[in-house]
């Protein structure tokens, strides 16, 4: 059937911000709709919060509003857009919740607006976990035992009629969010509160456990005619009871039979028939007995999901895309794969090849927090690996995950002399390194089936990877070992490691296993004799992607690579992409002209720069990860594009930034090297406290800390010892020892350079104090409190640093303004994470312009022949980044500066004020919902700053509750206040006042993070109940600002691209 010409215009709401659960992949599915749906002719409107994502660029769509979605914008949007349909099944959970909650308003009934993908009915009833088992049980599908439950009363009725071991399933939620195993009835009451909190309606579901099934998952595919296709079936490596996406996953599915496999398809095509989603893409998640083969359905997403961009990915078949079609009426056999060219959508993918995901963890940024795994997900990005065998493509995604592993056979240090009992427990106990724990029992020939009983992980899995361990190199061709996953470094046979890399072939992703001839190349390497494809003798370059995401690296980075390609593709360069990263726009196959998915790794890297021999390699675009990589590119007579390997060194070398800053005249804070105890002890004796401590070469201020006593250097050493394998801390380099410049207000400076002229694409301002991670601050565009002389020598200084470092292409530099005086912190010569916000809101595309820079090109000839750098706009705009503090419940939410942020989002005005509420809005803190209070409680050192600060809100009619010694200080300065409890007194208290929305901001100064103090727990309520924490006097003046324009909030929005 053709498209639905009756609709005109479809509104795409987006997912936000990058949060656990819900990462880059959606941006992945929106652009690819966004697209599809232009082509057709469709005025798109779209709504999204984060800055750094591909879907928000301007061309994505005809209006795109970067505003926060709740409920009044998206209301405020389709009253000023008025479209005539809603497409909410791209933008994960986020998406799904805003419709139902738009449609039960009666907003879509009174404006005449369609739903798309799926009706409110259908999303009701497969959100409702109630009305889900229902449905599934009416058509003889099996389901688990269970009940809802809306009290924790009804909680532990439930429990005595069902029986422990528990599984508490809240509706509505994303990424297991409130989800949990209960054992006993004393875990009940704690985590049915947990469960509560996270559903938006209140309900939970209480089921029977199949904690250590096996876990299978189904990408389904449907249209309006009937038609429907599995597009790819995804088994689950860790059992039941680990969230899948914290799971290590593998396509196809390997362990289940034809006939089991066939009926289990047909359940998930009668499931999407039953809950009517007619016109689109589903997730469906079924448990299989081990011992007997019985299947549960467990629960479906009608939506596209975190496993669709997966599935899309290891099988080349666009699923976000065709499901924006399907919405508009088109059917399965009308939609062509874009892979082929002539196959039609309706013929299921074939895969000749395995695929392997593991999810990648931060949990060392996270010290409170125990790390074993459960079903509430906490990963924070993924890679993908495509090789001819299972044991293959788990090592190269092992390689892939930069965590210093070669592949299966690389012994983990950690395991290699634990005792059996304790071995045996990490083989029981899911944790990111558990895989590491069962191929150390495999490499001591401890029996499969016992390992198989320990860790419930399916049996051929064991077996498959055993193989790899029961072969000696010197009798097997290299063709077998690298299908059983030896690599490179695991052999000792100069002639066996020529023969492994003789024996590299690049094969196609190609929808049809061969059948068909296939028109975009996306390519893997694995063992075998011949090609798929050729190289070209086009001028060429290749980026080397960001790899997989983690706390510091994240969207912000694959967004530089895109608009990197993107630029030699409009630029006729050829483009070839190398990435391990399935959840991004770098990897979609239509991204660049050629694109490689494997680790990010040097062998790798090498072979494909040796089969391209290209013009140029970029390594600015991906992050440190590239940068990594650029000693061996230069030495193996590769052209590195733009700044030189001594750009590189120049920055990253303290020695040598130091002198260039001082032949700059630019002042540095006093700095040392400590290469071991004795050296660090004099360094800090001879700088004096406070010093700010870090690691060399690192990115997102891992491990870094600001110290204040001999206490607490002495408690930093024995942190970073702790997590060394000889529990030495200067084992992976010298420490960074750093004056730590207090009350200083920090910038950001984004500019490209040709080497000789350079333009300043922003220069932001943080709004938190000093000692904050960049990457965790809110940076306000342009600069609101420095004034004109401090910005004209930033830019000045800027200039002066990029030209004598002669860059050419991107440079992102980080300075700190104490009482007049400027000092520079860092210089990074690559893309940074603040690059995509400020080309978003100046308009100016300044990683193409970079782009064209590292090639060779003059800012003179990219601002002639180009529109790349056209932009301006008289905007306020507010970057305000996003924490995954609910995953994490043990953390203090105190920031330092450690990186703990995963996303961001984007607050846009035409005041500070407005842009301000707006970003806080976007993260979730909506201050205009609670009362007209401020809840003060002050360290003795910081009381005398606030004293203006709370008499100016008292002044503006604010109510000031404050703690006894704070609200004793302030009535000494003829400030009234009304003094509350410690957290465990009689109510009122500091946090019953929170509970109640008494307050909407609370104004704390912390003394040390991840201390059970009052403290801790004012910030951690606040953050669970959506309130504003700030802890500087600068945060306090500037939401005053923020509530002065709260009734110009919603008038003050604009379309992105009326703005720059």
């Amino acid at each position: 059937m053709p498209k639905n010409k009756e609709i005109k215009s479809i509104l795409i709401i987006g997912s936000g911000p990058i949060v656990i659960g819900q990462a880059c992949e959606f941006d992945y599915s929106g652009s690819q709709a966004a697209k599809a749906l232009k082509n057709e002719g469709y005025r798109i409107i779209l709504v999204n919060s984060n800055p750094a994502t591909i879907m928000t660029d301007p061309k994505m769509a005809d209006a795109t509003y970067i505003e926060p979605l709740t409920f009044e914008f998206l209301k405020k949007i389709i009253e000023i857009e008025k479209p005539d349909a809603v497409l909410p099944t791209l933008g994960g959970q986020t998406a799904l919740n805003l419709a139902m909650e738009l449609d039960k308003s009666n907003i879509f009934a009174q404006n005449n607006i369609k739903l798309l993908g799926a009706s409110a009915k259908s999303i009701e009833v497969a959100e409702n976990r109630w009305k889900f088992k229902n449905a599934m049980e009416h058509v003889g599908i099996k389901t688990l035992k269970a009940e809802y439950v809306r009290s924790i009363q009804e909680g532990i009725n439930v429990s005595k009629k069902i029986g422990y071991p528990l599984m508490l399933r809240p509706s509505y939620i994303l990424g297991g969010g409130g989800t949990g195993l209960v054992q006993s009835e004393k875990d009940l009451n704690s985590k049915l509160k947990e469960a509560f909190n996270a559903s938006p309606t209140q309900e939970v579901l209480i089921e029977e456990s199949v904690y250590g099934w096996k876990e299978f998952e189904l990408e389904v595919m449907r249209d309006q005619d009937g038609n429907g296709v599995i597009v790819c079936g995804i088994e689950n490596f860790d059992p039941m009871g680990v969230h899948t996406g914290d799971s290590i996953t593998i396509a196809p599915i390997q362990t289940l039979s034809d006939k089991e496999y066939q009926e289990m398809r047909d359940e998930a095509l009668l499931c999407l028939d039953t809950i009517g989603i007619a016109t689109g893409g589903s997730n469906v998640q079924f448990a299989v007995n081990p011992l007997n083969g019985e299947r549960r359905i467990i629960e479906m997403n009608p939506r596209v999901s975190r496993s669709s961009a997966l599935a899309s990915k290891a099988t080349g078949f666009p699923i976000a895309k065709f499901a924006a079609l399907l919405a508009v009426g088109y059917n399965l056999t009308e939609l062509k794969n874009d892979i082929t060219g002539s196959t039609p959508a309706s013929f299921e993918p074939v895969q000749d090849y395995v695929v392997v995901k593991i999810p990648r963890f931060d949990f060392p940024k996270f010290p409170s927090t125990d790390d074993v795994l459960g079903t509430s997900m906490q990963s924070v990005g993924e890679v993908m690996s495509i090789a001819s065998t299972f044991t293959e493509s788990l090592t190269k995604a092992i390689r892939s995950l930069e965590i210093g592993k070669t592949g299966i056979r690389n012994i983990d240090n950690r395991f290699i002399n634990l005792s059996k009992a304790h071995l045996e427990e990490e083989i029981k106990t899911p944790r990111p390194r558990r895989i590491f724990a069962i191929l150390e029992g495999i490499r001591r020939n401890w029996d499969i089936e016992k390992i198989a009983n320990l860790s419930s992980i399916d049996i051929w899995f064991l077996n498959e990877i055993e193989k790899s361990f029961n072969v000696t190199p010197e009798s097997t061709p290299t063709s077998i070992l690298k299908m059983l996953g030896w690599t490179d470094e695991d052999l000792d046979s100069k002639d066996k490691k020529n023969s492994l890399k003789d024996n590299r072939v690049y094969k196609l992703v190609d929808t049809c296993s061969a059948e068909f001839e296939s028109k975009t190349p996306y390519l893997y390497s694995t063992n075998g004799s011949e090609d798929d494809d050729n190289t070209s003798n086009n001028k060429k370059v290749v980026v080397i992607g960001s790899g997989p995401n983690r706390i510091g690296q994240g969207i912000e980075f694959d967004y530089c690579c895109v608009h990197g390609v993107e630029s030699l593709k409009e630029n006729k360069y050829e483009s070839i992409m190398i990435n391990s990263n399935p959840e991004t726009v770098s990897t979609d196959y239509d991204t660049a002209d050629k694109l490689y998915f494997e680790p990010l790794s040097w062998d790798e890297v090498s072979s494909v720069l040796k089969r391209e021999q290209p013009d140029s390699v970029i390594i600015q675009l991906g992050g440190q990860t590239p940068l990594k990589l650029a000693k061996k590119i230069h030495e193996a007579g590769y052209n590195i594009a733009g700044s030189s390997l001594e750009v590189i060194d120049a920055t990253e070398d303290r020695n040598l930034f130091q002198k260039l800053c001082e032949s700059q005249d630019i002042n540095q804070p006093i700095s040392q090297i400590a290469s071991n105890e004795n050296e660090l002890i004099d360094s800090v004796n001879g700088i004096g406290y406070p010093v700010l401590l870090r690691p060399s070469y690192v990115l997102g201020g891992r491990a870094m800390r600001v110290v204040q006593n001999d206490t607490e250097l002495k408690n930093y050493l024995s942190i970073l010892a702790s997590a060394d394998d000889d529990g030495n801390p200067f084992n992976s380099g010298p420490l960074l020892v750093d004056q730590f410049l207090t009350d200083t207000v920090e910038v950001d400076v984004d500019l490209i350079s040709d080497g000789k002229e350079v333009f300043i694409a922003g220069v932001l301002e943080h709004l938190e104090p000093a000692g904050v991670h960049s990457g965790d601050s809110t940076a306000v565009l342009p600069p609101f409190s420095i004034n004109k002389k401090i910005i004209n020598e930033i830019e000045q200084k800027s200039i002066q640093l990029a030209k004598a470092l002669n860059v050419k292409g991107l440079l992102n530099i980080q300075f700190a303004v104490k009482e007049g005086t400027l000092y520079i912190l860092e210089a990074n010569p690559r893309a940074s994470r603040t690059m995509p916000f400020v080309a978003k809101v100046t308009g100016n595309q300044i990683i193409k312009a970079g782009t064209l820079l590292m090639l060779g090109h003059s800012l003179d000839f990219v601002k002639k022949e180009t529109d790349y750098l056209d932009g301006s706009t008289k905007k306020i705009a507010i970057k305000k980044a996003i924490f995954p503090w609910s995953r994490f419940p043990a953390e203090d939410t105190m920031l330092g500066p450690e990186m703990k942020a995963t996303g961001e989002v984007l607050g846009i005005g035409s005041n500070f004020g407005t842009a301000l509420n707006k970003a806080y809005a976007a993260a979730g803190v909506l201050i205009n919902k609670k009362q007209k209070g401020v809840f003060i409680s002050l360290s003795d050192k910081e009381k005398p700053n606030f004293v203006e600060i709370a008499k100016n809100y008292s002044e503006l009619g604010f109510k000031i509750f404050a703690t006894e010694g704070t609200g004793a200080f302030l009535g000494k300065h003829n400030i009234s206040s009304t003094i509350v409890g410690r957290a465990n007194d009689k109510s009122p208290t500091s946090l019953t006042i929170i509970q109640e929305n008494l307050v909407s901001l609370v104004i704390n100064t912390p003394t040390f993070a991840n201390e059970y103090t009052d403290g801790w727990k004012i910030r951690r309520l606040s953050h669970e109940t959506g309130v504003a924490v700030v802890s500087s006097v600068r945060e306090a003046q500037a939401f005053m600002k923020a509530f002065s324009e709260q009734e110009n909030t919603l008038d003050d929005m604009e379309a992105i691209q009326n703005v720059s």
